[in-house]
């Protein structure tokens, strides 16, 4: 044996012994089967402990750890210590639960290591079978195109590219944005995600270039300011181009008059780009689905399958109608990237000329799993679930007198408060003393000037019993509360 062929050998990253890695492999997996399994008996969430906090400030390492002893690590100093979404407690954001199968589904994605930029695939070919079920799904025609990104954050970011490509032409690519004549700008609702202002940033445009429009009493954009602020901005020598509609908003889980947007959009030569992070699945739910009337007439659209959809994170998507459009305004001609009719380098276009991502992982097989093991009509029932527990607790906190409703609730978000002077701080306190007691977990956030307690029930793990008990912790605690402070006084 040449030395080269004992290096070989000696280096390569396999298993020494196939059979000890699948004995450990089998206990990590039952591990996580156990963790799942017994998460109700677990804290939604806990404080990380200084020496474990301490322990991730190691040095570099050189020589190999077990793989045993790296789980080991995992079991006692990572796993306890997680936010705590997969938790049926956990209310404070927006995130889904995920599910077993979901997981399993990654682990044969992880394993097969494919990179979904681009060749000709069957990976690729199971992303283009969820396109194909998302055209479906949101009645866009079939010459619209889409890609999994991480979530909509970056979804959004490529739904506003491509509208400033339609706006300022595909030579913006080359020329920038500071080469252009046109003062654009866009609109959304005071209530609409961050990312959007972000997006505007990376964009070129700026964020002083987004006007947030205000809302009404349901929390949805106000249409009539909407459409002054189009007519003022013209009038003042600007460049309406792109309006973004709002599906599931950050505090109240509004969803934005869809119809009346597009109908603006189409009279005043908008692109209507909708965020549906996470309501826009509503659309498996036969029930919630009327709510989304008109996102079959977006232009773009955002949407994350780690939230309603309950696949495991991250799997985001971005959907555009103009199909050609969004293939401009990313595809590159690189050398390295040369397409053919036949061999790997066939099939195309790839993934890769539909936004920013050369290295992509395969997010497809756990959302095409998840879909295909549960079925649309399970995946709906679960969504319109969680709007009932919503409306439970609405109806939970309305028959309380100590307890009072800040928004409408609109689908599976409520705002609400424990009612007593300095309301705000004792409010923040009670929900910080959830979430260290590991029992539960809500967020705080302001409606209205008034500091809310905001429950997200998105969970599918979640059921009325948690919705009683997060109440009457709210009602434990604030009355705790606000005796220690007559006890002060």
């Amino acid at each position: 044996m040449s030395n080269l062929e004992s290096k070989e050998i000696e280096e390569t990253l396999d298993p020494a012994d196939w059979r000890e890695l699948r004995q450990q492999g089998h206990r990590m997996l039952d591990d996580m089967f156990d963790y799942l399994e017994t998460l109700r008996d677990r804290p939604v969430w806990q404080p990380i402990p200084r020496h474990v906090r301490e322990s991730f400030r190691e040095t570099l390492p050189a020589e190999p750890t077990s793989i045993a002893e790296v789980h080991e690590t995992f079991l006692q100093d990572i796993l306890p210590y997680a936010v705590g979404n997969a938790h049926p407690g956990f209310m404070g954001w927006v995130h889904g639960g995920g599910t077993a199968e979901g997981m399993l589904a990654e682990m044969l994605a992880a394993g097969l290591n494919a990179n979904l930029g681009g060749r000709d695939q069957a990976p690729l070919e199971v992303e283009r079978q969820v396109l194909q079920w998302v055209r479906e799904l949101f009645g866009f025609p079939q010459e619209s195109t889409g890609l999994f990104v991480t979530g909509s954050s970056m979804a959004n970011l490529i739904g506003i590219l491509v509208a400033r490509s339609r706006a300022l032409g595909l030579a913006v690519r080359n020329r920038g944005v500071a080469d252009c004549d046109e003062r654009l700008v866009a609109y959304t609702s005071a209530a609409a995600h961050g990312c959007i202002a972000q997006a505007m940033e990376i964009a070129g445009l700026g964020s002083d270039a987004l006007r947030r429009i205000p809302t009404n009493d349901q929390y949805q954009i106000d249409v009539p300011s909407l459409e002054e602020a189009i007519v003022a901005d013209r009038k003042q020598g600007y460049t309406p181009f792109l309006i973004v509609g709002t599906a599931g908003s950050v505090d109240a889980g509004s969803i934005d008059n869809l119809d009346r947007l597009a109908n603006i959009a189409r009279q005043e030569g908008l692109w209507l780009h909708i965020d549906g992070a996470y309501a826009a699945l509503g659309m498996l739910a036969p029930e919630i689905a009327p709510l989304l009337t008109g996102i079959e007439r977006a232009d773009s659209l955002a949407f994350d399958f780690h939230k309603w959809g309950q696949v495991p994170y991250d799997a985001g998507f971005i959907l555009v109608r103009d199909g050609k459009m969004h293939l401009n305004t990313f595809a590159s001609s690189a050398a390295y990237l040369r397409r053919d009719s036949r061999a790997m380098a066939a099939n195309s276009p790839w993934p890769c000329d539909f936004g920013p991502d050369l290295s992509r992982g395969f997010r497809a097989l756990k959302t095409w799993f998840t879909i295909k093991v549960y079925g649309t009509q399970k995946l709906g029932r679960v969504i319109y679930r969680s709007c009932c527990l919503a409306q439970y607790m609405q109806q939970r906190i309305e028959e309380d007198p100590g307890l009072e409703l800040l928004a409408p609730v609109a689908l599976n978000v409520v705002c609400f408060r424990y009612c007593c002077e300095n309301s705000d701080e004792v409010n923040a306190a009670i929900v910080a003393e959830l979430q260290q007691s590991g029992f539960a977990a809500p967020s705080t956030t302001t409606i209205r000037g008034k500091l809310a307690i905001r429950a997200a029930i998105i969970n599918h793990r979640t059921k009325s019993c948690d919705i009683d008990a997060l109440l009457r912790a709210v009602i434990q605690i604030g009355h705790s509360l606000r005796g220690r402070e007559r006890h002060a006084a």
